[in-house]
């Protein structure tokens, strides 16, 4: 069955080919990214420094007009140094909030496993709630609020690893990769003169990204897609190489990236290929393996794939938007 996927909503075509102007040939990561971010979820980028992490997320807000943060994760940061303090005013004679870095719409968390677990779940309160507390108060964070946090897999001196409960807190869990010998060369040629990200304006508003998140939700899940996601979820729990599967949050989160997947390619339903396209990236940080597989050099996102092969996939009807 033609399901007409071939083509991106218009929107999200232009913001793509915006983001295009300065990141070669990643246009999988680009697009996943913008699926957590009209799914009103984040992005964890596992990947070793030097591949474009920091420029796809620059871009990406440049390209959406939001307010930008960039938060360089140390073990000296404390949690105030994000949310920000609360400091006497002698002339008003009262505390004043001074928000921190945190209060912005995109925020790239920079080896977010570099600092402590404290600062990390000051971090992840305003990833869950839309609020930070400062000194018992809270602050609504800014909407739309979007966090994409690094981490490097190949150095753990002095890291703090996120546990498998904060983990649950990221919607997608990505790499960039490097790039062919082709798309290397174009980055020298590209960056050769000048910086590229300059050059990017806005192409959509803030309030029309918030526009498209609240269509998001309207998109159609039919109900055996529902029940195909259960399945997988359900799958995960009885595998013999998973001490733990996939969390009912984690199948909730599985159904919101494909609600988004199927939006950003312009369709108003979801079919079984989004959910098997996604479930890699929304699950493979969510199981936690044994330690009998995890030495037998298994992958998590491996086993996902192993899974999404065997589940049987149901046959949907849809209408094209």
């Amino acid at each position: 069955m033609d399901y007409g996927f071939e083509s991106y909503h218009p929107t999200v075509e232009k913001i793509i080919q915006n983001v295009e102007k300065v990141m070669v040939g990643k246009r999988n990561a680009i697009e996943l990214s913008l699926v957590a971010l009209f799914a009103q979820g984040h992005v964890l980028l596992e990947d070793v420094p030097g591949v474009g992490k920091t420029l796809l997320v620059k871009t990406i807000a440049k390209s959406l007009s939001a307010a930008f943060n960039r938060i360089q994760f140390t073990p000296d940061l404390l949690p105030s140094d994000l949310t920000g303090l609360s400091i006497y005013d002698e002339k008003e004679k009262t505390f004043v909030f001074k928000p921190g870095p945190l209060m912005g719409n995109i925020i790239l968390a920079d080896e977010i496993n570099r600092t402590t677990p404290k600062t990390q779940s000051a971090l992840l309160e305003g990833m869950e709630e839309g609020t930070v507390t400062v000194d018992g108060t809270s602050h609504r964070l800014p909407q739309p609020f979007f966090v994409m946090a690094t981490q490097n897999p190949i150095e753990y001196e002095g890291t703090f690893p996120l546990p498998e409960a904060q983990l649950d807190r990221f919607l997608l869990k990505l790499d960039v990769g490097y790039p062919s010998k082709e798309e290397e060369l174009e980055v020298l040629n590209r960056f050769e003169k000048y910086q590229p990200l300059d050059e990017v304006e806005p192409v959509i508003s803030l309030s029309q990204l918030q526009h498209m998140q609240a269509e998001v939700k309207n998109v159609f899940v039919e109900e055996s897609v529902k029940q195909y996601i259960v399945e997988l979820a359900n799958e995960t729990r009885q595998h013999p190489s998973m001490l733990l599967g996939v969390s009912p949050r984690g199948t909730l989160q599985l159904m919101l990236a494909a609600k988004s997947y199927a939006y950003v390619r312009g369709r108003d339903f979801v079919i079984p290929d989004d959910v098997k396209a996604l479930a890699p990236y929304v699950l493979s940080h969510r199981i936690v393996l044994h330690r009998e597989a995890a030495f037998s050099g298994k992958q998590a996102s491996e086993l996902i794939q192993e899974i999404v092969g065997q589940v049987p996939v149901p046959i949907v009807k849809g209408s094209s938007l």
